[in-house]
Formats: structure tokens, C-alpha cells, sequence
């Protein structure tokens, strides 16, 4: 029996159950105060009748009738304290119950939105503090969310814009294959085989954007000396300048201090940089130059290319990202390596940094602590 009434008091509405409990905490209250009234409050009258008698008050012959009328005075007052005090009571339980239930309901209706795909949803501020709270923490979740399920949108319309290209290269170049529009050349097969190589090249990179975006790319942070990484890099590269193009140059001191850092993901991220350069800068200079400041190591990049736009800079480490004006399409480029390394530099505890000016060049620069 006690079970059943158990689960039927689950089974109530939380409006009830707050009804319910304000109710038997005032008839509790209320019994409390019946019971030891009637049980006191006789005795502490008639010991005030006797302390008049010894006053030399004449109570002898009234003290029944004076205890029985306060006792019938107790009796209607009790009666008229506890109906009003019940109703004051049960009204001010139940617009408390209304009012927390109220909110509840904007909640759920609220949430409700929210998992059905309307991520602008936000639930208002309440004057309960502890509802307020949970408002407030709920809004940074959604925003947090909104902004994940808008990056997801972006990132899919993308990668649906970057791999159409080279698909619909290949698949012209194979129909007019298969139709003997043209012949079969050599030549056919290196475009072709380019344009895999850029399919091959950008699920590379989404993959390794999407394991540094989740925290889940390996990181082996260890005491390094950068120095022979950056003389190899830059010998490297300089093999593949044309002799009219760009001079590439190493401005660093013959001893550098050991850096906190994966030598394998700093060397991702100087090859992404010095490659990106060497793209856009067809005469001038490329310059990889290092300092230290306070407990940073700095590393930048410095060309005299095409340069950036002053409003495109706030979006130059975004994924996908190109600029007419300074990065082109068919470079060579997936438009997110710089996605990549800027996470990467993150994920070792450096920041990455880039100033530029259109048509005088560009300097991307990076930290990495000390040891």
C-alpha cells in the first residue's frame, strides 16, 4: 500500500507535488501549534487566576466560568486563525507553484525549439535566481551550439564548393575521352592527374584539420633547437626559386634557445607559411627571421609578394578563405593550411600573428615558449 501511494505521488505534476508539500508543511505548522495551545494554554491561565488570588483578587467562585470562556474564546479563535491562515496559505502556495511552474513551461517550450533545429532560442531572464542561473548557462550552450552547427553549415558548403572543381575537371577530361572528342595525350594525363592529386591533397588536410580542431592531432611537445629544422627549410625551398624569382635568406642567430615544441608540427607549419610565400612573391625577398622576447621565441615569415587587403585580414586564418586579390584558386592551395597551422601553433602554446599591405607583402609570425 505505502509503494502505491508512493508511485501515485511520483505520478503528480511537479505543480502539484509543490502544492501538495506547502500544504502539509502549513497543516503540520498549524497542528503544532493547536496541540501545544491546547495543551498549555489552560495551565498558564489558571496559574495567572491563582497569582491574582494571592494579589488578594476573589476568583473563587468565577474561576470555572473564566476558564471555560477562555477556553471557549481560544476554541473560536483557533478556528478563525487557522481558516484564514489556511487560505492565506494555499493561495500563496499555489501562485508560487503557478509562477515556478510558469517559468518551467517557457523552458520546455524553449528547449523544445531548440531540438527541433531553431538554434536562435534563448530562454529569458527570470527573477528566481536559481532559474536564472540555469537560463543563463542554457543561452551560453545554445550560442556555443549555434556557433558549432554554423561552422558545420559553412565547412559543408565549402568542401562541396572545393571538391566540385577538380571533379568537374576530371569528369569533363574522361566524357571527352570516352567520346573521342580528344585524343590521348600525355599531357591529359598530367592534368588529370593534378587535379587527383588536389582531391588527395584537400581530404589531407580536412582530415588533419578536423583531429587539431577536435584535440585529437598528437602532440609531442618536447626541448628542441629549431636551428637545424630552419636551416634545412630554408635550403630546401631555396632549390626550388628561379633564378629571376624571390631571394630566400635565413636571418637568425648562430645559437638559438631551446623551445618548448613538436619539431614535426613546427615544421608543418614553417613549410605551409615559406610555401605560401614563395607562391606569391615573384621578385623581392623571403625572409625566415627569429628573436627572442621575454619567453617567446618568435619565427616569421616575411615577403615582398602580392600582400593581403587590410579587410580581409580578420579572415585569413579561416578555413577556406581566399582573397582575389592575393591568394588565387589555382595556386596550388586547398585554403586551409593556414586553418591547420594556426591550430597548430595553439596546441604547442604559441600564437600565430599577420600583418600585411596590398602590393608590398606580407609577415606572418609565430611564438613558441622557452624551455
Amino acid at each position: 500500500m505505502r509503494k502505491m501511494d508512493w508511485l501515485w505521488a511520483k505520478s503528480l505534476p511537479l505543480a502539484s507535488r509543490l502544492f501538495l508539500s506547502h500544504l502539509v508543511v502549513m497543516i503540520v505548522g498549524v497542528l503544532s501549534l493547536v496541540i501545544i495551545s491546547k495543551v498549555s494554554s489552560p495551565r498558564f491561565f489558571v496559574l495567572h487566576l491563582e497569582r491574582l488570588e494571592e494579589r488578594g483578587y476573589n476568583l473563587f467562585d468565577v474561576r470555572a466560568e473564566l476558564v471555560d470562556g477562555f477556553e471557549i474564546a481560544w476554541r473560536r479563535s483557533t478556528v478563525w486563525s487557522v481558516l484564514v491562515g489556511a487560505t492565506a496559505a494555499g493561495g500563496l502556495s499555489y501562485w508560487v507553484s503557478k509562477l515556478l511552474m510558469q517559468r518551467l513551461k517557457e523552458m520546455e517550450q524553449i528547449t523544445q525549439k531548440f531540438a527541433a533545429g531553431q538554434f536562435d532560442a534563448r530562454l529569458p531572464l527570470s527573477d528566481i535566481p536559481e532559474l536564472n542561473r540555469l537560463g543563463v548557462s542554457f543561452n551560453r550552450m545554445a550560442t556555443s551550439i549555434e556557433g558549432v552547427e554554423a561552422r558545420r553549415r559553412e565547412l559543408i558548403g565549402d568542401m562541396t564548393h572545393e571538391l566540385r572543381t577538380p571533379l568537374t575537371v576530371v569528369r569533363g577530361y574522361l566524357e571527352e575521352l570516352a567520346d573521342g572528342t580528344i585524343e590521348p595525350s600525355p599531357e591529359i594525363y598530367l592534368r588529370l592527374t593534378k587535379e587527383t592529386k588536389r582531391l588527395e591533397r584537400l581530404v589531407n588536410d580536412l582530415q588533419e584539420l578536423s583531429k587539431a580542431e577536435a584535440g585529437y592531432l598528437p602532440i609531442n611537445i618536447q626541448s628542441v633547437n629549431l636551428s637545424p629544422l630552419l636551416e634545412s627549410l630554408v635550403e630546401k625551398f631555396a632549390d626550388q626559386l628561379l633564378d629571376d624569382g624571390p631571394v630566400l635568406r635565413l636571418e637568425c642567430p648562430s645559437k638559438l634557445p631551446l623551445v618548448l615544441a613538436d619539431l614535426d608540427r613546427t615544421e608543418q607549419v614553417l613549410v605551409n607559411l615559406v610555401g605560401n610565400a614563395v607562391r606569391h612573391t615573384t621578385k623581392g625577398s623571403i625572409t625566415v627571421r627569429t628573436w627572442t622576447e621575454a619567453c617567446h621565441l618568435w619565427i616569421a615569415v616575411i615577403d615582398t609578394g602580392v600582400g593581403i587587403a587590410k579587410e580581409d585580414l580578420p579572415y585569413i586564418f579561416e578555413r577556406f578563405w581566399r582573397s582575389d586579390k592575393s591568394r588565387d584558386r589555382h595556386s596550388g592551395g586547398t585554403g586551409i593550411g593556414l586553418t591547420i597551422s594556426r591550430r597548430l601553433v595553439e596546441l604547442q602554446g604559441g600564437q600565430i600573428q599577420v600583418e600585411s599591405e596590398l602590393g608590398l607583402g606580407s609577415t606572418f609570425r609565430f611564438f613558441l615558449p622557452l624551455a
